[in-house]
């Protein structure tokens, strides 16, 4: 077992995202087994990291908790003795880039469901995003080596595959909440507890499906049942969640449910846009940016009052339980996160990061394998296989042409000529942010 009386020192990239950088370390000095730690806050955005710093230390001095906290706008200072670094960067304004990424592809007759990890406007946000992570993990690799990397941001199969190439020696994960905040459903719909379903899953991230499902009382595949009773258990959902048409349809027609919504999933489909509910993808966003923009504002507000400290509570994301199982060798199961594709799912490339579930050790995660995918399914995920390893070479090599390549590539992409304008109106708008020759 690892040595608990080792001091952890954790380091939150992109702290001044105030949700974020709030849960996360509420999550960190509501632990016991990170107790004594250093917590090394970063951001470049002075304003809001010194507004989540305010709050961290005083949450820290009222409960009188042993740990250390740190703040910084310099990275190189914040990385210095990092043990574990949880990033979570955007570009940003994060939403003004949503919405270019989705409504200039859109001038051009371009069918893209949502645009943030595919279609064009998951490829353009890939070129901005990419080259900055991509400078953190040059300072991982220089400062701290032997540090646990813990990725947020994305497009996060994008994000992750270019780390593993660039920096195969740094032992990371990515983490999405698609999976576990889905998995309630099935539940519901067959009638019995969590507790009583044993479930894999996996695939790529945000384009993932269930792969198996067992009552665990009576050793059964409840598969079949959930075949049968979802199609109309979805159909009652639209209106409580606008966007569940494309997940309905592919276990119609593939006989696997996604456990991502139509905004993510059909990003990746061309023709994701029929089947979709664009109207209730659309609706979400809407929702999302708008509740996510007055609770930053309430969040800044609660600070500046002084009761910033009330808001620092644990968030439900899995990193700190998993930076609690590499310290402890815990040898627990996650159920969804992402890793390399070293033969994990063996009919797509290998050369690949994959969502899937792995063992949490005192050496990182080891992938629990899944074996074959589904062939029609499989399918579709080795097209975006492709489109991936173009956009990452594409950034490697500072290659415009490879990335025109990868976007005509894209599925979403029915007319060349028009993708030709699109991707110089984009290159444009990007200028100061993507660096291609």
């Amino acid at each position: 077992m690892k040595n608990l009386t080792k001091k952890e020192k954790i380091v939150i990239i992109g702290a001044g995202s105030l949700q974020f950088g709030l849960g996360s370390v509420g999550s960190i000095i509501n632990s016991e087994v990170l107790h004594g730690s250093t917590i090394s806050l970063h951001d470049i955005n002075e304003t809001n990291l010194d507004l989540v710093t305010q709050s961290c230390k005083e949450a820290i001095e009222q409960k009188h908790l042993d740990f250390e906290l740190e703040s910084t706008i310099d990275r190189k200072k914040a990385l210095k003795n990092a043990t574990f670094i949880i990033n979570s960067i955007e570009v940003g304004p994060r939403f003004k880039w949503f919405d270019l990424d989705y409504e200039t592809p859109r001038k051009y007759g371009n069918k893209q469901v949502m645009g943030e990890n595919g279609g064009p406007g998951g490829l353009f946000h890939s070129l901005r995003v990419i080259p900055p992570i991509l400078e953190i993990c040059e300072d991982i690799n220089q400062i701290c080596p032997d540090a646990f990397v813990i990725n947020y941001s994305n497009p996060m199969s994008r994000i992750c595959l270019a780390i593993k190439r660039k920096f195969p020696s740094i032992n990371f994960v990515g983490l999405c909440h698609e999976f576990p905040g889905f998995i309630h459903h099935y539940s519901k719909i067959l009638g019995t507890p969590l507790s009583n379903l044993e479930m894999r899953a996996g695939g790529l991230n945000h384009f993932g499906v269930l792969l198996s499902i067992r009552y665990i009382n009576e050793n059964k595949d409840a598969y079949p049942d959930l075949r049968k009773k979802a199609p109309e258990y979805l159909s009652n959902l639209r209106g409580v969640m606008n966007d569940v048409d494309l997940i309905k349809y592919i276990l119609e027609k593939f006989g696997y449910i996604p456990y991502t919504q139509d905004s993510h999933y059909g990003e990746y489909i061309s023709w994701g846009w029929e089947k979709a509910n664009i109207e209730g993808v659309r609706a979400f966003y809407n929702g999302y940016v708008g509740v996510t923009l007055l609770v930053g504002r309430r969040i800044q507000k609660s600070i500046k009052r002084g009761k910033g400290a009330r808001l620092v509570k644990p968030d439900h994301e899995r990193a700190i339980p998993i930076i609690e199982g590499i310290k402890t060798d815990s040898n627990h199961e996650e159920a969804s996160v992402n890793l390399p594709n070293d033969d994990v799912i063996t009919n797509i490339p290998r050369d690949l990061v994959v969502e899937c579930p792995a063992i949490v050790t005192k050496s990182g995660l080891k992938a629990i394998k899944l074996g074959d995918y589904p062939k029609g399914l499989a399918a579709l995920l080795r097209n975006q296989a492709s489109v991936q390893d173009l956009v990452v070479e594409a950034i490697l090599k500072k290659s415009k042409e490879i990335a025109f390549q990868a976007l005509l590539l894209d599925p979403t992409i029915s007319n060349a000529s028009k993708a030709e304008e699109m991707f110089e109106e984009m290159m444009e708008i990007n200028k100061n942010y993507i660096n291609l020759e």
